[in-house]
């Protein structure tokens, strides 16, 4: 694996704290702060191997996120549906490794949020640009619902739609900066969740754009 996790994952920033949202989901403000170095630094690795794209839903409508994944799979969907491959089907060859330090801090956040043992074996890396959104949905391809989501923000601010079991809840709106971290799982590992439209800005780490580092359980 690549990338070394030296002093940065002895712990947590000392100005985080966690923000509860509902049972089973927190906010841990600025926990990955410190990490987003090493962080951007093994995600240019991955995207060099795996580059962003804008991938087609069943229906044929074109992504406004642009996608990427690592780990042992990854995240796709086309005409045949959405799933987990463990191919790119860019290139045909398997997914740029989890680096280290991705794995270090999933497993961190999610026992500090009260789910120990998460070993996530998938990550789904989003880039939103100006303007771009994610409509409400449920993760719910994984095979293991009992793994909780780790969800890594850097770059551009963002408001976070945290909802219910049903799609027609009205969301709680969570404005997320770089480097929150939002884990969720047990009750509310099947809730909806989307992003608004993300705001022109122009962040120190990523630019003009917002990324996120979604981990998961998937096999």
């Amino acid at each position: 694996m690549s990338g070394s996790t030296g002093d940065l994952f002895d712990q947590a920033p000392r100005q985080s704290w966690p923000e509860p949202i509902v049972h089973g989901a927190t906010v841990l403000r600025r926990w990955a702060c410190a990490r987003e170095p090493i962080l951007l630094e093994e995600l240019r690795r991955i995207t060099d191997a795996a580059p962003f794209r804008h991938m087609f839903t069943p229906g044929g409508h074109r992504m406004s996120v642009a996608m990427s994944s690592c780990g042992a799979v990854g995240w796709v969907t086309d005409q045949r549906g959405y799933r987990y491959a463990r191919l790119d089907p860019a290139s045909g060859r398997p997914w740029p490794e989890m680096p280290n330090s991705f794995a270090i801090l999933a497993r961190e956040a999610a026992a500090l949020a009260g789910f120990d043992g998460f070993a996530p074996d998938s990550c789904l890396i989003n880039r939103y640009e100006p303007g771009t959104r994610l409509s409400l949905h449920q993760d719910r391809n994984e095979r293991d619902f009992a793994a909780p989501v780790v969800s890594v923000s850097l770059g551009l601010p963002a408001v976070f739609l945290f909802g219910g079991l049903e799609r027609n809840i009205r969301p709680r709106r969570i404005r997320l900066a770089s480097g929150d971290v939002v884990v969720w799982g047990g009750p509310a590992r099947k809730h909806y969740h989307g992003i608004e439209p993300v705001a022109e800005g122009d962040a120190p780490a990523t630019g003009q754009c917002r990324i996120n580092l979604t981990f998961r359980k998937a096999l």
